[in-house]
């Protein structure tokens, strides 16, 4: 948005002060509304840096408030951070697998995407028992998940070599279910609260999809519900008020947008490279993952 000041020289007198204070107001409200969508909302930290490797991602929170994040320390690890900010190791994946998106079950399970074996994991957090609830070697990754009300997931699959990506329905029952093939790079993944839509972003593409879910849990109506016009994007959430809180990769920002598709505002980090997001359980702070420093930021709401 570009605003053009025209200033006739022959009816202000820009010499006398109260015209140099009235030009210098002017140009002050004008900054402020080409920053409209800028927020006072900024990041703290909520564990140390480099506490986690670059590939921190995840992340999910269970009903006391705990924080799971992938490769805690190492590759292949996932790690557990207290709402008071203590970290520990919850568990190591089994045969050199990474995770990358958490997503819960219920209260005391969790599933996790492991992008080197092709699998999703099903964990017990109280057992903490590791069982395969869908693998298959078709699947470039997964990288990211979703959860539907009635338990079905929905990953996303992009294909970094070539800028492609696939989409899939996962089951217990079928397994890995292809919806969409050549896509642009499959990421942030997002099931609607009402579980009536399913939101699915491309990073290199910068493009958010819509999809309605059928009954079958298949998808129709395809529309595009935002485009950005720079910077990547990565992990998605729905807040309980509706509106979607996107990770831009590479600006260190969270975008917020309407259910209309309207950008509300952007949401300040400390790092650049902002991978995931989760939610407390009363939605009062948002959790964030930061590749390029290896750490968890916080942003109270």
């Amino acid at each position: 948005m570009a605003i053009k000041v025209f200033l006739h020289k022959k009816l202000i007198n820009w010499k006398h002060p109260m015209n140099k204070l009235h030009l210098i107001f002017t140009v002050s409200c004008i900054f402020l509304f080409m920053r409209c969508n800028t927020t006072s909302l900024h990041s703290t930290d909520f564990s140390p840096e480099n506490s986690f490797t670059n590939g921190i991602e995840g992340p999910a929170t269970d009903p006391q408030g705990n924080v799971y994040a992938v490769n805690y320390g190492t590759q292949g690890t996932i790690g557990k951070v207290s709402p008071d900010g203590h970290m520990e190791l919850f568990l190591t994946l089994p045969n050199n697998s990474i995770g990358n998106g958490i997503r819960f079950k219920n209260n005391h399970q969790f599933y996790v995407a492991d992008y080197v074996n092709h699998t999703i994991f099903e964990i017990d957090i109280q057992t903490k028992q590791i069982q395969v609830f869908a693998q298959d070697s078709s699947v470039n990754q997964p990288n990211d998940i979703a959860i539907a009300p009635n338990k079905t997931l929905y990953a996303s699959d992009p294909n970094w070599s070539d800028n492609t990506g696939k989409l899939w329905k996962v089951t217990s029952e079928k397994g890995f279910e292809l919806l969409e093939d050549n896509m642009g790079t499959t990421n942030g993944i997002e099931v609607s609260n009402n579980g009536k839509k399913l939101y699915v972003n491309e990073s290199i593409q910068r493009n958010i999809w819509v999809y309605d879910i059928l009954e079958n849990g298949k998808l129709s109506h395809k529309t595009l519900f935002y485009k950005f016009e720079d910077f990547g994007l990565d992990g998605m959430r729905f807040h309980k008020n509706g509106n979607l809180y996107v990770c831009r990769y590479d600006k260190g920002t969270v975008a917020v947008l309407s259910p209309e598709g309207k950008l509300l505002e952007e949401l300040q980090l400390t790092g650049k490279k902002v991978s995931n997001i989760t939610f407390n359980f009363d939605y009062s702070r948002c959790y964030l993952t930061m590749a390029d420093r290896g750490c968890l930021e916080m942003i109270l709401l």
